[in-house]
């Protein structure tokens, strides 16, 4: 184990990557099996028999999940070794998946991708944990390489799996899926190292991190300064199809572009974030700022649509490893509650985002106003991360 976080070694090197890999299999499959629902809201609403706006509720039903489950996990997992944890919660998501595929009722997609969500925090944030701890001179990036795989399922794994759905039927991908996670829980077996629970570490020493007002204010700022990007792609199928004038069969394309855009923030993200934490936690949210506020124009044709979609992808992953390295830090001993409550707050503005987005469309709003009610989320999350600031460097000053 020692030689595992020992940066500088060449067993290091050989046992780091692996790992990694692992760990982002395992989110290539959250990312693919999350996402793709959004790809395939059309379908899903023909084959339970409820409506477009309706079936975005399947997409609050899993990000509650994340919400629930995250802490839940983390804290009551707390004296269990995190292999041993990783390796339960990835069977728990092939369950759901499963169960997700076999789904012949609008109530019971619900509980489906409710229990598919329940795993994906705890997952995403233990895994961080488990990553920094192997590269600790560059913790960001490790974090951001542990995450790596659900940009690149945008790439792939969605799209490949939105055709699948469109050309077999809406359960087909969730079925692939569940072949996904079945790979990844051999991959952490064969490749993660155990980590011994210190004695230190229990349901207390977790929970303290709630006690953190800093800890707050990160969820908070992801919480809130994510909400608008949600409402925004929560509906991206019926916005390029009727606002910029693609196909249906276009889409997945679309999803692409989003990916690859996402797969380029979460790199350069950690980089950024290993350098300067806090000032590209400022960056990204001005960033998705921007792009929001100008996606509904950019949206009125094919080539912004496109050049929209990589940025709201680029600028909303820049944020990602800064957010989950800056609660690792402001959380202390309770780093994995911390990390797993980061994926609870994206999810929630996940689901306050997939909210909001339909209630804009039933107001009878155009496609192009929820990117817009986003810009000024996004500006609402800056301000909480300056006042963050500001509260470190008087914190700081005090202890001076």
């Amino acid at each position: 184990m020692n030689s595992l976080v020992t940066p500088d070694s060449r067993t290091t090197t050989r046992h780091v990557g692996p790992a990694l890999f692992a760990l982002a299999t395992g989110g290539f499959a959250i990312g693919t099996t999350e996402f793709v629902t959004m790809g395939l809201l059309p379908q899903i609403a023909d084959g339970v028999n409820i409506s477009i706006p309706t079936a975005g509720h399947v997409i609050s039903a899993y990000a509650l999940g994340v919400v629930v489950g995250a802490p839940v996990i983390a804290a009551l997992g707390a004296r269990t070794g995190r292999k041993r944890l990783l390796l339960g919660l990835m069977a728990v998501f092939v369950l759901g998946n499963v169960l997700s595929a076999v789904a012949s009722s609008y109530e019971f997609l619900m509980a489906a991708r409710f229990l598919t969500g329940v795993p994906h925090g705890a997952f995403f944030g233990i895994g961080a944990v488990v990553g920094a701890s192997l590269v600790p001179t560059r913790r960001a990036w490790a974090v951001s390489m542990t995450m790596v795989g659900l940009p690149v399922s945008n790439i792939i794994g969605v799209p490949v799996t939105t055709l699948m759905g469109q050309k077999l039927g809406w359960q087909a991908p969730f079925l692939a899926v569940g072949v996904l996670g079945l790979l990844t829980l051999v991959a952490v077996w064969f490749w993660v190292a155990p980590q011994p629970v210190g004695s230190d570490v229990n349901i207390r020493s977790e929970l303290s991190a709630l006690a953190r007002p800093q800890v707050w204010m990160a969820l908070l700022v992801g919480m809130v300064g994510f909400g608008g990007m949600f409402a925004t792609y929560s509906y991206i199928t019926p916005t390029m199809t009727e606002l910029a004038g693609f196909s249906a069969a276009a889409v997945t394309i679309v999803l692409a572009v989003y990916g690859v855009g996402m797969t380029c923030g979460t790199v350069v993200g950690g980089r950024l974030a290993d350098r300067a934490l806090m000032p590209s936690l400022y960056g990204g949210l001005i960033a998705i700022m921007v792009v929001l506020g100008t996606f509904g124009w950019l949206a009125q044709s094919k080539p912004g649509a496109l050049a929209g979609v990589f940025a709201m992808g680029f600028s909303a992953s820049i944020l990602v490893p800064a957010l989950q390295t800056r609660l690792m830090d402001v959380a202390h001993e309770g780093q994995s509650l911390a990390a797993s409550l980061n994926h609870s707050t994206l999810n929630i503005a996940n689901a306050l985002g997939a909210w909001l987005g339909s209630v804009v469309l039933a107001a009878g709003y155009g496609y192009e106003w929820p990117s817009r009610l986003g810009a000024a989320l996004a500006l609402a999350g800056l301000v909480l991360a300056l006042i963050s600031g500001f509260m470190d460097r008087q914190g700081t000053r005090l202890r001076a």
